[in-house]
């Protein structure tokens, strides 16, 4: 048996044991509560749960977990118990790879794919969203034969869809995000606070403001950014809220809205460039069209006169029953339980490949020698 084959059988006994690492990479948002760092922590979580060595895999040794004099730190929005989680600082040189191992990198990271495309495991990439994933990646260059990257993990079949019809030879899963269980109604009437989000602060702003100068009659009406808010203050705000306003082009899954169904908040917003698989619905012919979940708008222009038409008919006691009804047949279907579940069943998948993977390898190295 040849010093090759001796080296695979290791690395086929470390998987078969789950005796392997997996390292997620990481951005350091510096404190400021990010959907898709915080979904990165619930995988990382889940798996070490599962019994798996996870890791969230960090650039700097300063990595920002605990708030200080400039602000929050990822504990303070996220949980303790997310900080507890296993960190490694490649500023420190703790990062050791196997073969055995798997990292996962955003995708956004084009840059970080390139410097680790050698390193001997089995490398995926966690794809939230497909608006940026051509932002560092050179012109011609692809995940899968120029960086080893041929598996995907993305959040909706949509996604998965677009990142196939980029790179065709790819291989997709999908985990859809979890909604925690403190998103839920509040137990008091709803109050006259409009809460936004949206990616860019200008946009939150200028609803706002057009509001206030188009309809001063609801001048005693308030509007709540919850940028920048720990996450279960974010929840309570969100469901004391008689209505919530979203507005994210470049979102690939949609958490906000389902935060707000989950709290019975109505959600006017503005549909982003890839359509949630939660706000499509078949009409009579069999083809796509837009639930009535929500209030959906094309363009956010028109958004203040919406917010307006809303509170008048919630002031009245008039909101159409047919938008409650369709709220509450859009809750319950993305739950912390669902996502564990599919956290445990991607994963084994994946190590389920790459045993085949090393398997086939050492019926190969037999042959030859």
């Amino acid at each position: 048996m040849n010093n090759q084959k001796v080296e695979l059988t290791d690395v086929l006994v470390s998987l078969k044991n789950k005796d392997i690492n997996l390292y997620f990479f990481t951005l350091d948002t510096m404190g400021n509560p990010t959907a898709g760092v915080a979904n990165i922590y619930e995988h990382v979580k889940v798996l070490t749960e599962l019994g798996y060595k996870a890791h969230i895999l960090h650039e700097k040794n300063n990595y920002k977990l605990t708030g200080d004099e400039n602000g929050m730190g990822l504990t303070d929005w996220l949980g303790e118990e997310y900080g507890k989680l296993s960190h490694i600082s490649i500023e420190a040189r703790q990062l050791v790879v196997k073969p055995s191992d798997f990292i996962i990198i955003p995708e956004i990271f084009a840059n970080v794919m390139e410097q680790v495309k050698a390193f001997p495991c089995k490398k995926i990439v966690f794809c939230q969203s497909p608006e940026y994933l051509l932002e560092l990646l050179p012109v011609g260059r692809r995940w899968t034969t120029d960086y080893g990257f041929n598996d995907v993990i993305t959040t909706s079949e949509k996604q998965a869809d677009y990142v196939r019809s980029l790179f065709r030879d790819i291989n997709t899963h999908v985990i859809p995000v979890g909604i925690p269980e403190y998103f839920k109604a509040d137990d008091k009437p709803k109050i006259p606070v409009i809460t936004l989000v949206t990616r860019n602060q200008n946009d939150a702003a200028k609803v706002a403001k057009s509001f206030y100068l188009q309809y001063p009659q609801y001048k005693w009406v308030s509007f709540k950014e919850l940028r920048g808010l720990p996450r279960t203050t974010f929840a309570s705000e969100l469901g004391k809220s008689c209505l919530a306003v979203w507005i994210d082009d470049l979102s690939g899954f949609g958490t906000f809205p389902l935060e707000a169904f989950e709290c019975d908040t109505p959600v006017i917003g503005k549909m982003p460039n890839i359509i949630p698989e939660w706000m499509e619905t078949k009409d009579a012919d069999g083809n796509p069209t837009i639930k009535n979940n929500g209030v959906w708008t094309n363009t956010p222009h028109n958004i203040p006169e919406l917010i307006a038409t809303y509170i008048k008919v919630w002031l009245e006691d008039g909101v159409p029953s047919e938008l409650l009804e369709t709220i509450k047949e859009s809750k319950g279907d993305y739950t912390m339980n669902a996502q564990r579940d599919k956290i445990e069943t991607v994963y084994a998948q994946l190590v389920s490949n790459r045993i085949a993977e090393v398997e086939a390898l050492i019926e190969q190295t037999a042959v030859a020698s």
